[in-house]
């Protein structure tokens, strides 16, 4: 199920004079001391808004300040202009303090207009008059307020069968206004940006879609149909192939359900080779998640739809990529299963040969997204390469640790750095966390070469537990890191910024960062 996309364009009209719908401006908070020494809240236009500034006679922040305009982070307050300029509504957009000497960050910038373009939904064609530098951040800038316009005009297309008359369709067009829309760099961003918040969307879509309409196969199909269409190669294990490869971990898992299991393979190969460098992209696939044997309790159960929001974003980063064209291989490898307890589920006690030979004594059946990226984190390494991502919604105890916006990170240090980094930079944060020797001591096996889970069923550093069992399975020579996602993948609130209900797409953004790193800087 596709959701209705926003295009994105740039002008460099006067926004004054642009006829659209309603022309987004961007106002900071500041604080004033009057004479009783006192504090006063005030606002302070953004530049970007000077146009339409003078068309109100200065006196637009005093109007927008009556209608309760605070320029919070992400408060939208709207105004009708009676004509004052060619749109009939101005949008104030808050971006808080203003930056000592800077323009806003980007992810300010980001977050600003993606809470813009949702907030006005039911507007067919809006423009944005951002605050945009003229100096070496200008591209960052420009990036982050294309991408969140796109991604704050995110709605997944649902399965209602009526029409909803409080349902306002998502803004159809965004204009960027800039200094010169014909500038190479300006387009080039804008290019990217469209290539890369489609890539989020599709992966949005894929995690949203329910799921009875994507188990294994059909999640299979859907994947390799779209990297076809994108040019990447691709190759489908199903559940034969996969048990004559030996993947015991993703067979385990998926003999549960009458849905089999998947491994789905998708390459890009750079004309020429690129730089020589190979990047493996892992991601877990489970399209959803009882516990198996050791089953979930119900409450938000239903949530477990996004226990493949790993695959999700590793296939649309594939897409992406495959549009992008980095000079870097880049191999997709998306475990796809289903986890449902039946006569023919995998149990606690049991023992699996995985790809890599090893011989994992299995405790607690709910650990299932282990077993599976260990197979694909075994056949990347097989097939061979420099640098592996994987990421993957593993684990409670990454949410407990680290919230529902931050990843946690483990792995090679030098490789967790880039991808904390990356994180910074895409508005994707990420915090490294250690792998230490008394949490693998704990999963030592009596009967096999480890547990996947504490031996002891010790759930202390069950994050840790995670990294530590997917380690194993990590050839010496590469340098890989372990994503876990478990809270940033889906957002269970209400909107914010530019994220909506549901699947994040969290984080191919990041993924897409860590490929563009590699093919500059190998």
């Amino acid at each position: 199920m596709t959701s209705p996309r926003t295009t994105l364009s740039l002008v460099d009209t006067d926004p004054a004079e642009l006829a659209v719908d309603a022309i987004v401006i961007g106002v900071h908070s500041q604080t004033t001391e009057p004479g009783d020494g006192s504090p006063a809240a005030a606002l302070l236009l953004a530049s970007g808004a000077e146009s339409i500034a003078a068309a109100f006679d200065g006196k637009l922040t005093e109007t927008l300040a009556l209608l309760g305009a605070t320029g919070g982070p992400g408060e939208v307050i709207k105004l009708a202009t009676l004509g004052t300029v060619t749109a009939p509504v101005v949008v104030a957009v808050g971006l808080g303090p203003e930056p000592a000497g800077a323009a806003p960050a980007p992810e300010s910038l980001r977050r600003a207009a993606g809470a813009a373009v949702r907030a006005l939904a039911g507007s067919p064609r809006v423009a944005l008059a951002l605050p945009l530098p003229d100096d070496a951040d200008a591209p960052a800038a420009l990036r982050a307020v294309a991408e969140g316009a796109l991604l704050g005009g995110y709605r997944f297309a649902g399965y209602k069968t009526k029409p909803q008359p409080t349902r306002r369709e998502p803004v159809a067009e965004v204009l960027v206004a800039v200094p010169d829309a014909a500038d190479a760099t300006a387009q080039a961003e804008v290019a990217r940006a469209q290539a890369v918040a489609g890539a989020v969307r599709t992966s949005r879509d894929w995690v949203n879609t329910a799921p009875n309409e994507l188990r294994p196969p059909a999640f299979a199909d859907a994947v390799a149909t779209a990297a076809r269409e994108a040019g990447l190669d691709v190759e489908v294990l199903d559940e034969a192939a996969l048990a004559a490869g030996g993947y015991g971990g993703i067979i385990a898992v998926g003999q549960g359900s009458e849905a089999p299991p998947r491994l789905v393979k998708l390459t890009y190969t750079p004309a020429g080779g690129g730089n020589g460098k190979r990047v493996a992209l892992v991601g877990k696939g489970i399209t959803f998640d009882t516990g198996g044997i050791s089953i979930k309790p119900a409450q938000g159960m239903w949530e477990m739809k996004s226990d493949m929001a790993g695959a999700a974003a590793v296939g649309a980063a594939m897409l992406a990529v495959a549009a992008l064209k980095p000079s870097v291989t880049v191999t997709g490898y998306l475990p796809m299963a289903e986890n449902m307890p039946s006569g023919t589920s995998y149990r606690p006690g049991d023992v699996i040969t995985m790809f890599n030979g090893k011989k994992v004594e299995v405790l607690n059946t709910d650990a299932e997204g282990r077993m599976v990226l260990a197979d694909a984190i075994a056949r990347a390494c097989s097939d061979g390469t420099d640098y592996l991502f994987e990421t993957s919604t593993l684990t409670g105890g990454q949410v407990i640790s680290l919230g529902k916006r931050i990843a946690g990170v483990m792995g090679s240090p030098e490789l967790c750095e880039r991808v904390r980094l990356a994180g910074d930079a895409t508005g994707e944060p990420a915090w490294p966390m250690p792998l230490p020797d008394d949490v693998r001591k704990g999963m030592e096996s009596d009967v096999a070469d480890i547990s996947q889970v504490n031996a002891g069923m010790d759930r202390a550093g069950h994050m840790l537990q995670g990294g530590v069992f997917l380690r194993e399975f990590v050839a010496d020579e590469v340098a890989w890191a372990h994503i876990d996602i478990a809270g940033p993948g889906y957002h269970s609130g209400e909107p914010t910024g530019y994220l909506t209900k549901g699947g994040t797409g969290v984080p191919v953004r990041t993924l897409l960062a860590l490929v563009d790193d590699v093919a500059a800087n190998g």
